[in-house]
């Protein structure tokens, strides 16, 4: 299967294993401090499972939620329901977000925009991003731009054990790279073994990306001003937003 929509990619055993398998968790500490410090209500776009929204909602933060995946809506909505908090999340893609109030605080939680395919669906996404924005809102977009696999760790696989005890794993099997697109594909393979018998999905994961000059335009593009951009290493790094009048 060789999707390159995000809603598509993150169905069935790979939303199932996404959790378990990513390297790290986002850093609740750094939301609930960025929705804290601009004010509710906030909006976390491309909210997945609940990873870091559920934490800011056990803390009494208004926080809305979206994501183009309904598997992860769905699993999202079970974990709130075990944690016993409430979250109001939708099936939306940020390029179409229609919600029906502003809010002062938006934030990615990590760098899901470069999943946008292009600079089209970028610019949509921001003008969402704007019209939704309180008049003394801020949004918070992190940003990558990603390296190439080294050779030797193609097929090489991540494994861990899901909390039924069955092997799960994922690979990169090949990758390929636009540089005049700005487009990064790998071909990964995700498994999972339950005594013996092994489910598998082979996705292709694309991630487009910008320099921080051709971010900067685009945003502005869409009514946004840049008020603080943050190098976090060096090939990543997050944009702070503001509508214009409040950006100066």
């Amino acid at each position: 299967m060789a999707d390159t929509d995000p809603a598509l990619f993150y169905t069935g055993l790979v939303a199932d294993l996404y959790a378990p398998l990513r390297s790290s968790s986002n850093d609740a500490d750094i939301y609930a401090g960025f929705v804290e410090r601009c004010g509710e209500p906030a909006l976390e776009l491309g909210c997945g499972d609940g990873d870091p929204i559920l934490a800011l909602r056990q803390r009494g933060l208004d926080v809305d939620g979206i994501d183009a995946s309904p598997d992860m809506i769905d699993r999202c909505r079970a974990r709130a329901a075990a944690l016993g908090v409430t979250v109001d999340v939708s099936v939306q893609q940020m390029q179409h977000l229609a919600l029906p109030r502003r809010y002062r605080s938006i934030y990615i939680a990590g760098p899901t925009f470069n999943v946008l395919p292009d600079d089209h669906a970028g610019l949509a996404s921001l003008i969402r991003i704007r019209q939704h924005l309180a008049d003394d809102g801020t949004a918070l977009v992190p940003l990558f731009i990603p390296d190439a696999t080294p050779e030797h760790a193609l097929g090489k696989w991540k494994t861990a054990t899901d909390d039924e005890g069955r092997t799960i794993r994922f690979t990169t099997l090949s990758q390929s790279r636009y540089e005049s697109a700005r487009i990064h594909s790998t071909r990964l393979r995700y498994e999972r073994d339950t005594d013996g018998e092994v489910e598998s999905v082979e996705r292709d994961f694309v991630i487009h990306w910008y320099t921080q000059d051709q971010f900067r335009d685009l945003a502005g593009r869409a009514g946004l001003t840049v008020t603080r951009v943050l190098d976090l290493d060096a090939s990543s790094f997050a944009f702070f937003l503001r509508p214009p009048a409040l950006g100066r």
